[in-house]
């Protein structure tokens, strides 16, 4: 979540009249994330999100608020996106597609506060959103290897000095690591961004939401599993504690297969190098723009794939079941 785009009042206004919900009341922009623009809306009907979004054309927007439509309907504690009067979800505010959702209100855990039932139900959350999603139709998204080493073509053609060094070695891994995840894992519908806030808890410990399916697409069911470990499992260092709940929690609504349990290292290790770089190029590397942003430090991801490469596949097996 993030401002990358200004919006006026008036078009604010011109988009709610669209949607029936009444006058504008307030407008703030949201920061965080770095895909799209965001923004928290006050109507006469009530609290609303509104998303513009920066990469995906109006085809795409439609595909993705369908999709969480859908979602929504099979159970899914995602906020179901808002029809306009005649029917559609998308609009178009300052040439770009926009949505409307319900805000959910609720908390965001930091990484100090979160508990072994709070990583369960992560894990039970996700396992709901892979089986609600198997028949979805998605594409392969923006983050396969090819796409991760054109951000590297990137990097080293800006001659950054704080990543002279780092380019090289992050493509020799991932080559090494793609290498060696298994093809044949099942796959379908996968979040790919599952972290801490992209989660609303209610006052009772339950989750509220689930948030910003923009990076969902076709994947392993066990890299979306071992991304989301990676996000809410570790502090200094792997909490198995907390690991070994979400692993339960996940094979309490969809056990893992013994291919995917034998996948999981090199999944593991892959989401990490991805988050690395594009960390690096979403982040550290993006200029300044006009609303509020978050800074995410690309150092924390690469860190996470050292230590994966410490503990080895059977270090890692040993976290997951509470060793």
């Amino acid at each position: 979540m993030a401002v990358l785009t200004d919006v006026k009042e008036d078009d604010v206004r011109t988009l709610l009249a669209a949607y029936g919900l009444g006058a504008l009341r307030r407008l703030e922009g949201i920061a965080g994330g770095s895909v799209n623009s965001n923004f928290g809306v006050e109507a006469d009907a009530g609290r609303f999100f509104l998303r513009l979004y920066e990469e995906r054309d109006f085809a795409g927007a439609e595909r993705e608020t369908a999709m969480l439509d859908r979602l929504a309907r099979a159970g899914v504690e995602t906020p179901p996106p808002r029809r306009r009067l005649d029917g559609a979800f998308v609009s178009v505010v300052e040439g770009k597609p926009a949505a409307i959702f319900p805000w959910r209100d609720g908390r965001m855990r930091c990484q100090r506060s979160v508990t072994v039932e709070d990583a369960r139900r992560v894990g039970e959350a996700l396992a709901h959103v892979h089986r609600a999603g198997a028949g979805e139709s998605c594409d392969a998204g923006r983050f396969q290897l090819t796409d991760l080493n054109r951000r590297l073509d990137g990097v080293e053609a800006s001659r950054d000095p704080r990543f002279i060094h780092v380019a090289p070695r992050l493509r020799e891994a991932m080559a090494r690591v793609h290498r060696s995840r298994d093809a044949g894992l099942p796959r379908g519908l996968v979040h790919s961004d599952l972290f801490r806030d992209n989660v609303v808890w209610d006052d009772g410990g339950r989750i509220a939401a689930l948030l910003d399916f923009e990076s969902a697409c076709e994947g392993t069911y066990a890299y979306d599993l071992m991304v989301t470990v990676l996000a809410w499992c570790v502090g200094d260092d792997l909490e198995p504690a907390l690991a070994s709940a979400m692993r339960q929690g996940y094979e309490s609504v969809r056990p893992l297969s013994a291919a995917e349990k034998d996948g999981l290292y090199a999944e593991a290790c892959f989401g990490a190098l991805r988050f690395t770089v594009t960390r690096i190029t979403d982040y550290a590397m993006r200029p300044e723009g006009p609303g509020p942003r978050v800074v995410k430090d690309w150092k924390r991801f690469m860190k996470r794939f050292e230590k994966l490469e410490a503990l080895g596949t059977s270090g890692l097996a040993a976290a997951l079941h509470g060793g």
